[in-house]
């Protein structure tokens, strides 16, 4: 008899940055697989009670949750809210983050810390308060979506660049010192992905070519953008058992924009 080794079921996710694009979708991903769901936003409440209910029609538990993930405090309470109402987190999605792209010249030091916060500290507060209990299980996987610069670096992307590098260093080390808990840690890194884009000022480089073309699909081999699908099935995969013997690695879901 074949075994699912995708599936999720008996084990609880907490996705923040649920609320849309590639968060929802890994949220949705999830549900289908079975997990139990722990969902936050920042401020989109209505939003994320939305997708909270998506999931709860794949037959799931899901708990919505508000919070600002740069907080130490308040990624403590979320994480207490979710032990309580499922009694362990076994998988941390680390999906939330902010992207704006300005030379280091227009680069507030408010700018700066505040892309720090939500990108690389967050997973820290997040990391620490969810491995006490991972650890207990003797089992846990940990999920930080990445982005070109952690790659390559990127023009105008100071911050931002610097933020998704140490978060890249976090995972690694995560995983180096979690390994012998039987807890996984790795790094999702998203292409270009058709996305809604509210904050358009952040991404000045599309103004004047959308990201869908021609001079932007030409360096793309597959010759298209991303879906946010296309992620979620990422993290699905480190997730599950499907992926128990990787940790401490990188996915790049690109489209092979960037090989080698």
């Amino acid at each position: 008899m074949e075994t699912n080794r995708l599936s999720l079921k008996g084990r609880t996710a907490f996705v923040t940055g649920a609320s849309r694009n590639i968060g929802r979708a890994i949220a949705l991903a999830f549900a289908a697989e079975g997990a139990s769901l722990l969902l936050n936003t920042r401020v989109n409440k209505d939003e994320l009670e939305s997708v909270a209910a998506d999931c709860r029609k794949a037959g799931v538990r899901a708990l919505p949750v508000l919070g600002d993930i740069a907080d130490a405090a308040s990624v403590d309470t979320m994480v207490r809210d979710g032990l309580a109402e499922f009694g362990a987190i076994d998988v941390l999605v680390c999906n939330a983050a902010i992207r704006p792209h300005t030379s280091i010249a227009d680069t507030s030091l408010d700018d700066w810390h505040r892309v720090m916060a939500v990108n690389l500290h967050s997973a820290f507060y997040l990391s620490k308060a969810v491995v006490p209990g991972m650890k207990e299980r003797r089992r846990g996987s940990i999920i930080a979506l990445g982005g070109q610069s952690s790659i390559t670096g990127r023009p105008n992307t100071t911050a931002v660049t610097a933020a998704k590098s140490g978060l890249l260093g976090l995972i690694r080390s995560l995983a180096a010192e979690l390994g012998p808990f039987g807890i996984r840690a790795n790094m999702v890194i998203p292409g270009f992905i058709d996305t809604e884009r509210r904050y358009a000022d952040w991404y000045p480089e599309f103004k004047e070519k959308p990201r869908d073309s021609p001079e932007h699909l030409k360096e793309i081999p597959l010759r298209r953008l991303g879906r946010s699908e296309d992620i979620a099935d990422a993290c699905v995969f480190l997730a599950s058992d499907a992926s128990s013997y990787v940790t401490g690695d990188t996915i790049r879901v690109m489209g092979g924009r960037v090989i080698g």
